[in-house]
């Protein structure tokens, strides 16, 4: 059996949860079997399993609107993955970006397509910020891809309904695989210099951030919440690359107004932090934060509870299947009138709600520190790349058949 894996983020360009799953899923798949990875940068190890290589896209003569430009290299790239040669027994998608390439591989090599449904387009309306137009085309491809898939892996129970709401696809097809997390690298470790690096008090109790800075994520509300946190609370947020210059100046904003209010201390890291110092920063964490309006699975809520970091997360998609409330971490509902929380969002509400639970949680350390343990034993017990891995191995046997 092999396996070609085609994703837009491959390390080192990772940036947000789908390039975590890739990365780690690559890992363990190349166990039990050839891999490879067909990726969007500069990356080239052909030789080794798996083996990788990456694609670049030449828009210097592209005179469409900017928002459209990664529309259409992305779909350069997905061209190029396949006029160079395709060997493999199934093809393997990974996020809008590379659909158009798994279509092309299908119908040209009659691969068998497996699709991995990290998040839904038409349940990211703000992402017509980002893309213009160029939203309604990757919602029409997601949908043509989804469709034509002789497998959808869904990453949560609850994103599995989405699929079966949305479109036309028959049970039988989707598969739920949970994403995962490596306990033996995210592990409780402690460096109080590492912190001192970044700005952040280690004498002061604090709930951490880790994402992007992205509609989808929630972090804008985290930060009005501040305004209702217990005093002596520190903010750190580790947040880059917004979506648009227009939620860059939003954060902005919100962050300046918090930290000019008395007793405001929000700590915002925007670089990209090395993963062993990511660990560092959970590990310090009382409480870490998922604000999300909109999550299907959530990795960074794995790489906390791996932590001993207890979570408070929004009730939204696959948090309510990583998050024990009372037991690992507790979950702030939101209001859900329409199929898009984005829409039904009551914005003060939920920065309160979001406050409350970080403050009973953060008033009570012993607590935490029992949750955070519960929180590292359920990771262990349930989720673990190297069961995800033969999970996506006998799917793949199965639609290869």
């Amino acid at each position: 059996m092999k396996t070609l894996l085609l994703t837009n983020e491959y390390p080192p360009n990772i940036y947000g949860g789908a390039g975590i799953h890739v990365q780690y899923l690559a890992r363990e798949l190349a166990r039990l079997c050839q891999v490879e990875v067909r990726c969007f940068g500069d990356q080239d190890a052909p030789g080794e399993n798996p083996a990788v290589r990456g694609f670049g896209a030449d828009l210097s003569g592209v005179t469409a609107p900017p928002p459209l430009r990664s529309v259409f290299g992305a779909l350069q790239r997905c061209l190029d993955f396949n006029t160079e040669a395709v060997e493999a027994d199934v093809v393997h998608l990974h996020t809008w970006y590379s659909h158009f390439g798994g279509i092309l591989a299908k119908l040209n090599y009659g691969l068998p397509m497996v699709l991995t449904v990290h998040s839904l387009e038409p349940l990211r309306p703000w992402k017509r910020e980002q893309l213009g137009g160029g939203y309604d085309f990757t919602v029409w491809l997601e949908k043509t891809a989804i469709e034509m898939a002789d497998a959808v892996v869904a990453v949560s129970g609850e994103t599995k309904q989405d699929i079966l709401r949305l479109f036309d696809v028959p049970e039988e097809r989707v598969h739920v695989i949970y994403n995962g997390i490596d306990p033996e690298e995210y592990t409780p470790t402690f460096d109080e210099s590492a912190l001192a690096r970044y700005g952040v008090d280690p004498a002061v109790p604090y709930v951490l951030f880790v994402g992007r800075i992205t509609r989808q994520k929630g972090i804008v509300h985290l930060v009005n919440a501040v305004r209702h946190l217990d005093p002596g609370t520190q903010v750190v947020l580790c947040a880059g690359a917004p979506d648009t210059p227009e939620i860059k100046a939003e954060m902005e904003a919100a962050v300046a107004s918090a930290n000019s209010e008395p007793g405001g201390r929000i700590v915002w890291i925007q670089e990209m932090v090395p993963t062993c110092e990511k660990i560092v920063l959970y590990s310090h964490a009382r409480v870490f934060c998922t604000p999300s309006i909109y999550e299907p699975f959530g990795i960074i809520n794995l790489e906390a509870m791996a932590c001993e970091t207890p979570v408070v997360a929004s009730q939204v998609g696959g948090m309510k299947e990583i998050v024990l409330p009372g037991e690992t971490g507790l979950l702030v509902p939101l209001e859900q009138q329409s199929e898009s929380p984005f829409e039904a969002l009551r914005p003060e509400e939920f920065a309160r709600d979001l406050a409350a639970g970080i403050n009973e949680l953060m008033r009570d350390p012993e607590r935490c520190a029992a949750m955070g343990r519960a929180g590292r034993a359920r990771v262990l017990e349930r989720f673990s790349w190297a069961e995800i891995a033969r999970e996506t191995l006998a799917l793949y046997e199965k639609v290869a058949r």
